[in-house]
């Protein structure tokens, strides 16, 4: 049996065939929980959210017409879900500081190699908290997700340009702020 598209497995689903909701969540759970948990850093409320995508798309199957990306409505969808918990929670949206790093103790070289890296980890990730939730979200669309531009734009609701546009100014924001933070 050949594998069904994610858009004909959603169109059954909007025929009648709910079971078929279960194959588009075992598809793209990783993909949204990677998504939620590079937003706000806290796992428990990630599955929470990528549970509340998918009783949405079902809720909302209706106006799903088949044209386009999946991926892109499915994300338009978690954009909105992520959103809608933040205004009802009035919470900023937080992320956990790094837990400290076990490092296996190799020669002193190698041990200044892997803690410099770190280092810049941990400063890539200070320096992601300082952009805004827009900014953020669209580099981890773009960077993080690896989704296409085409589709970024279907999911913020703008073009394919707007989207690459977006995303170069918050990737320029991001090497500034990174590069300030190096400077302290």
């Amino acid at each position: 049996m050949h594998q069904l598209t994610d858009n004909v497995l959603m169109l059954k689903v909007k025929s009648g065939d709910l079971d078929k909701l279960g194959l588009l969540y075992e598809r793209h759970k990783k993909r949204l929980f990677g998504f939620f948990y590079n937003m706000n850093h806290n796992a428990s409320l990630s599955e929470d959210l990528v549970q509340n995508v998918f009783v949405r798309l079902l809720k909302y199957r209706h106006t799903f017409t088949g044209e386009g990306s999946f991926a892109a409505w499915m994300f338009r969808t978690a954009r909105n879900v992520n959103y809608d918990y933040y205004k009802k929670n009035k919470q900023e949206i937080h992320q956990k500081e790094l837990s400290s790093v076990a490092f296996k103790l190799e020669d002193e070289s190698g041990l200044n190699v892997k803690m410099n890296k770190n280092d810049e980890v941990a400063q890539l990730n200070q320096a992601m908290k300082h952009l805004s939730p827009e900014k953020r979200e669209v580099l981890i669309l773009s960077k993080y997700k690896g989704i296409k531009y085409s589709e970024i734009g279907q999911i913020l609701g703008c073009s394919e340009g707007a989207a690459k546009v977006k995303a170069h100014r918050a990737l320029n924001d991001l090497r500034n702020i990174f590069l300030q933070l190096e400077t302290k």
